[in-house]
């Protein structure tokens, strides 16, 4: 601990501060929505992002993050508890919301109630101040088990005593600019060309080879990079801001996002495309213009922010300081997918250095059952059309509507980006299944991670569904209840 707090006045004097600092640094963590590593620091050609790029100039950038859940709820679940949300019952999206709640585990405790204990000043908000903090309301939480409010003082750091550390949550809506509702994709491209001059053009678009050139896709993807260049120049807000109050010298910032984009494969999967995310760490104590190619998952960034803080890592918590002095990097990180709104699913996921093994619960279904939330989206519902007509072509085809799965799934995922190539009935590549097979049983039997929801618990959380006005929703309630009855 004493290391850490040497290394921060260091990194002060370093950073040309001019003036005494504190020991206990702030902490700000930038977290975006539905955004994978489409920043300039981490090879996205098509756009510039200057303001993530400065902080990965100034600081680390991880190359190999990972969250642990590819949806909102479950990924910030575990973000915030430094655990895999698997271990603390959190792990179906936006569950324990009806007449059953979810308590956390003793003793394990959000993040913020561990800074506020320390004397921290602790805020979640999208990073902008009010003309009256008191009155702005808190930031996304999304967080599935029963939590107290007063873990929060605030929704910006504007409220705190004088000299007193913060830690702040900045939660930007990134790549939900662009993904939802009819005619956001073009508002966004509008909003893109009056900032910046110009719209990202789709016909220089790459899309994933698995996707058509169809128009609507292109589009959609054009507004996404534009949802990043938007989400860039709000973290440089975030910034200046810190540099206008005289604060950046002494905060540690962490921008990082809670799983990949939102699209058929991505958001809600445990391919690269859902998991992989950006992580960058810049601040006190933090080598400058470094580059990690360890593997980490996002539930590491509570135990490195503690440890930044000099606030002792709990024991129960799970993750890991990536600063310490005795750092050992980790052989392998884990995933979890489960039940997303109304559609059940259970998919488990392992990679190591080379190999991503993905073990499907419900081989009977298809990739892309029916969801309300994801079928509403222009992307998916381009596609179904696709599909219906017959335009798609084999690869499409077999990769997102063939109508069973299978059980297992292996890649070389570093030779296979987009996890084309199934190699699990290989037997070159026996040795390393058998090898992650093992692994995944043992990191699920230590979480405690053997069961289904139970139907009761299922039932619970539909009813913030049901009698709504969205028959979809209802139909596919029936459905999954349907297929569950049929052993599917």
């Amino acid at each position: 601990m004493t290391c850490r707090i040497v290394q921060f006045l260091v990194a002060a004097l370093w950073l040309g501060c001019g003036t005494a600092v504190a020991a206990t640094p702030n902490l700000v963590w930038i977290v975006v929505d539905d955004m994978s590593p489409d920043f300039s620091c981490y090879g996205q050609r098509l756009i510039a992002t200057p303001h993530v790029d400065r902080l990965a100039a100034t600081g680390t950038r991880f190359t190999r993050s990972y969250t642990t859940a590819p949806v909102c709820s479950p990924s910030r679940s575990a973000l915030i508890t430094g655990m895999a949300q698997t271990a603390i019952g959190g792990h179906h999206h936006r569950s324990g919301r009806g007449r059953l709640a979810i308590h956390l585990p003793p003793p394990v405790r959000p993040l913020p109630a561990l800074f506020r204990e320390a004397g921290y000043y602790t805020c979640i908000g999208d990073g902008v101040p009010s003309p009256d903090a008191d009155g702005q309301r808190l930031g996304k939480t999304d967080y599935n088990f029963v939590w107290d409010p007063a873990i929060y003082d605030g929704a910006d750091w504007s409220g705190r005593r004088a000299g007193q550390p913060f830690f702040m949550q900045v939660m930007l809506p990134g790549g939900k600019l662009r993904d939802g509702k009819p005619g956001q994709a073009d508002d966004v491209r509008r909003r893109a060309a009056a900032v910046f001059g110009a719209a990202t053009d789709p016909d220089a678009i790459e899309l994933p080879p698995y996707l058509p050139r169809d128009p609507a896709l292109l589009a959609d993807q054009a507004a996404y990079l534009d949802a990043v260049r938007l989400t860039d120049r709000a973290v440089g807000d975030v910034l200046a801001r810190l540099e206008r109050e005289g604060l950046l010298g002494e905060t540690l910032v962490v921008f990082l996002t809670d799983h990949g984009i939102s699209h058929a494969r991505a958001k809600q999967f445990l391919y690269d495309s859902g998991t992989h995310v950006p992580l960058v760490i810049s601040g006190p104590g933090i080598p400058a213009a470094a580059v990690r190619e360890d593997l980490v998952p996002l539930i590491d960034v509570a135990a490195t922010s503690l440890a930044a803080a000099g606030i002792a890592v709990p024991e129960w918590m799970q993750g890991r300081d990536l600063f310490a002095v005795d750092f050992t990097p980790r052989r392998q990180v884990f995933a979890a997918r489960d039940r997303c709104d109304e559609t059940v699913d259970r998919i488990r996921s392992v990679r190591d250095d080379r190999y991503l093994l993905i073990r499907n619960g419900h081989p009977r279904r298809p990739l892309l059952q029916p969801n309300a939330y994801k079928d509403a989206k222009p992307t998916l519902r381009a596609l179904r059309d696709l599909h219906a007509a017959g335009q798609l072509d084999p690869l499409a085809e077999r990769i997102l509507f063939a109508a069973e799965r299978p059980a297992e799934e292996l890649y070389r995922y570093r030779d296979d980006p987009w996890q084309i190539e199934n190699l699990v009935d290989d037997p070159t590549h026996a040795t390393a299944l058998a090898d992650l097979r093992l692994a995944l049983d043992g990191w699920m039997a230590a979480n405690g991670d053997v069961q289904p929801e139970p139907e009761a618990m299922y039932d619970s959380d539909m009813e913030v569904y049901v009698g709504k006005g969205n028959p979809e929703v209802e139909k596919n309630i029936a459905l999954m209840k349907e297929w569950a009855r049929a052993g599917r």
